[in-house]
């Protein structure tokens, strides 16, 4: 890929705004669920209803024999373990089988993102089951830690830090609270979702992180920010200054004049605090817009006071300097996207690896045009090559659970799936 082609044209990609999700990339109407799936509840009028970014593509055979790997590996409390790691990391021992919240959030979105939900599609009971697991560790934890399992010492939070299950699961949650088969389960999920962004809000320290010891910390660091982005984008309450906090933390961390992010908690290596920050601030961006309506509506507003003008005209100018941001460490990451040494982060793959992509990947599948597209087609050349015969995908460094590492590299195949909030389609004026 030249790098007068991912620099020359960047447009962005808009598909139409439809009711529900976006038609398939041929243009066909999205696949109906199997005969026994269960109807999908009507979402509440005040949901937002959440796009593409792209119409995407059909699934691939590689995805397919993916998914169907993770389903048969699901374990019977509808949890997933880590899964056998590599060799050099003792091939996963008692913790291989053993149920982990971090490990089910991200098998249960890449269910989701294969057409599931937890109401309908060909796996929806994997997918219920995953979030009854989640919900009832987040219902047996305390009211004041960022713990949210009593499960301890896992590949996921010893690499990425001891909270990563806190924060996957903020990821997952928003995205089926409204989308559960029954009242019940919409109100099982919004009180585990409630008291999860609570222990969130309560912990943040002031310099806008979450701390906790780790190999690459700046990950957990990146899917708590999403997690709380994704929260407020499905009509969760979330505190703007807890938020804002964590934006600031994601923008201070890119250097404009040398184009390379702060490689605190990366391990010193660029590509994960590249797309960890990276993405932090294209989902506080994507928030930003979602809200800004609202926000010009009060400037204006002949009965708004004048302080409230004062504090909605400071919180747009906040808003117009975090796009330039993205815009600018979107074309620095653009720039290194042929840079072979950049791409293969600490030398091989690992679940760090996969999910630096997947972030990256979020970030340029909204920005769209020629970088997206190279790109896209790139990794998932690379992904697909990779892939062990049996559909799994092993890590070859640090996190090499089978679970976390198909997780993550479906995440990676399928971005142009991921949900984008209405709003995401209207440019700031």
């Amino acid at each position: 890929m030249s790098r007068s082609m991912v620099l020359g044209v960047v447009a962005a990609v808009v598909c139409g705004l439809a009711t529900g999700w976006c038609a398939a990339a041929d243009g066909s109407p999205p696949e109906q669920p199997a005969a026994n799936a269960k109807e999908a509840p009507a979402a509440p009028a005040d949901v937002p209803v959440a796009h593409q970014a792209v119409a995407p593509k059909p699934l691939s055979a590689e995805v397919k024999k993916g998914v169907a790997w993770l389903v048969e590996h699901q374990l019977k409390a509808g949890a997933w373990g880590q899964g056998e790691e590599s060799p050099q990391m003792g091939s996963g021992g008692s913790l291989k089988d053993q149920p982990s919240v971090a490990d089910t959030c991200m098998a249960a979105l890449a269910l989701i993102r294969a057409g599931n939900s937890p109401a309908e599609g060909e796996y929806a009971d994997n997918v219920l089951r995953a979030v009854q697991f989640v919900c009832g560790e987040i219902e047996e934890s305390d009211q004041d830690s960022l713990f949210i399992t009593a499960i301890r010492s896992t590949r996921v939070q010893s690499k990425l830090g001891p909270y990563v299950d806190t924060f996957t699961a903020a990821v997952l949650l928003p995205e089926v609270k409204d989308r559960m088969p029954d009242e019940a389960g919409r109100k099982q999920v919004a009180a585990a979702l409630d008291k999860l962004l609570a222990k969130i809000q309560k912990n943040q320290r002031a310099d806008g992180t979450w701390g906790g010891e780790g190999w690459a910390t700046t990950i957990q660091q990146g899917l708590a920010v999403k997690g709380m982005n994704r929260a407020a984008q499905f009509g969760a309450k979330v505190d703007a200054t807890v938020r804002q906090r964590a934006e600031k933390q994601a923008r201070d961390s890119f250097d404009r004049a040398s184009g390379q992010f702060s490689e605190a908690g990366s391990a010193g290596v660029q590509l994960y605090s590249a797309g960890s920050n990276l993405g932090s601030v294209a989902e506080s961006v994507k928030t930003n817009r979602q809200q800004q309506v609202e926000l010009e509506t009060k400037l204006a507003s002949p009965s708004a006071s004048p302080a409230a003008k004062a504090e909605a005209r400071a919180t747009l100018e906040r808003f117009q300097e975090a796009e330039k941001d993205l815009e600018d460490a979107q074309t620095a990451v653009i720039a290194r996207l042929d840079d072979k040494q950049f791409i293969a982060g600490f030398g091989s793959n690992g679940g760090e690896e996969f999910l630096s992509y997947m972030n990256i990947g979020e970030s340029l599948v909204v920005k769209g045009g020629d970088p997206w597209k190279a790109w896209d087609k790139s990794i998932s050349q690379n992904l697909n090559r990779v892939q062990n015969n049996d559909g799994s995908w092993t890590g070859h460094h640090c996190i090499t659970g089978r679970t976390f590492c198909t997780s993550a590299a479906l995440l990676v195949l399928m971005v142009d799936r991921s949900p984008q909030p209405v709003a995401e389609k209207m440019k700031p004026k």
